[in-house]
């Protein structure tokens, strides 16, 4: 299990580290009201290195979640094999189980590094030691139950998918890890993204004045939808693919990588 947690950390430090400029893009447009919101912003008053920023907290963010995650999903996953003989169904109810745990273990830290984001030349937070000093205990968990709903869902979607095609295509002449890890990332976050804008939204509660209001999920659903249309709940959308469907991609191959070098083992199933 040490080394499950292990290969999915650098999976996730390697695979997010790559996209950190699409993710700081999707960030913003998910929360346009924000002032100097947008990647020309950062790099006009802040400088091209600050197109990665947030990404330091992201990755001490990202070890522990996705090592926990893969660990817990091959865990569930060998305990449900032997209960439940859909091979599909035990992939996804082992990542349901797997994502809502490693959300709920990292969050203040997903609610950290969406702060250190969204600032502009460091103007509220200098450093991760700085954030977590100042925000209120509370305020790091805002969002939380959305999360645990949608990132749950995403995480046991993703490993249902992902194993459904590498099972299709694995012997073929092209990396199936790669293309796999994309469809799945694409198809994931194409079902759940709602719930990421508005566990965002959520999240931003007391960050910024301009953070519009929201009491609750269903206040906020109520007004976005009142606000801004269907549409608003999918802003950043086509950001997300561009992120997602590489990232997800670069995090299998590694995870599918480091087990063919680690533990010579194949986890198909």
């Amino acid at each position: 299990m040490s080394i499950d947690f292990f290969i999915g950390g650098i999976a996730g430090i390697i695979s997010r580290t790559i996209v950190a400029p699409i993710e700081l893009n999707r960030i913003q447009r998910q929360n346009y009201f924000i002032p100097d919101a947008t990647l020309r912003d950062v790099y006009k008053k802040e400088g091209l290195r600050f197109l990665w920023k947030g990404n330091g907290v992201n990755c001490i963010r990202i070890f522990p979640q996705l090592s926990i995650n893969y660990a817990v999903f091959r865990q569930s996953k060998y305990y449900l094999q032997n209960k439940i003989e859909n091979k599909h169904g035990v992939n996804f109810l082992s990542g349901c189980i797997a994502g809502c745990i490693s959300i709920l273990m990292t969050y203040p830290l997903e609610t950290t590094r969406t702060y250190m984001s969204l600032q502009t030349n460091k103007n509220k937070y200098n450093g991760i030691c700085d954030a977590l000093r100042k925000i209120p205990v509370k305020q790091l968990y805002q969002g939380s139950k959305m999360s645990l709903i949608g990132f749950g869902a995403f995480s046991g979607i993703q490993y249902a998918v992902y194993y459904h095609f590498n099972n299709l295509l694995k012997d073929t002449y092209f990396d199936s890890n790669l293309v796999c890890g994309g469809l799945a990332g694409i198809v994931s976050i194409s079902i759940t993204y709602p719930s990421d804008l508005i566990r965002r939204r959520l999240q931003l509660q007391g960050f910024d004045k301009t953070v519009p209001r929201y009491n609750g999920i269903i206040d906020c659903c109520r007004k976005i939808f009142k606000y801004e249309g269907i549409t608003g709940f999918y802003r950043g959308l086509s950001s997300t693919y561009l992120k997602t469907g590489p990232a997800v991609a670069v995090q299998f191959w590694v995870i599918e990588t480091l087990n063919t070098y680690l533990k010579n083992e194949d986890i198909y199933i």
